[in-house]
């Protein structure tokens, strides 16, 4: 599997809205991401597992 890398675009509530380098918007429950991540944030899906860049 490919690895994607996010930005995290807003939070709602218990959601993350994502979207990634491609354009590809997602939207990912806040407990899934790792600890701190924030607006703004740039993350990687990589291998089933979210990880802050």
């Amino acid at each position: 599997m490919e690895p994607v890398y996010y930005t995290v675009k807003t939070i709602n509530g218990d959601y993350a809205y994502l979207v990634s380098d491609g354009g590809v918007e997602n939207q990912v429950a806040m407990f899934l991401l790792p600890e701190g991540t924030d607006i703004g944030s740039r993350l990687l899906w990589e291998n089933f597992e979210w990880s802050l860049v």
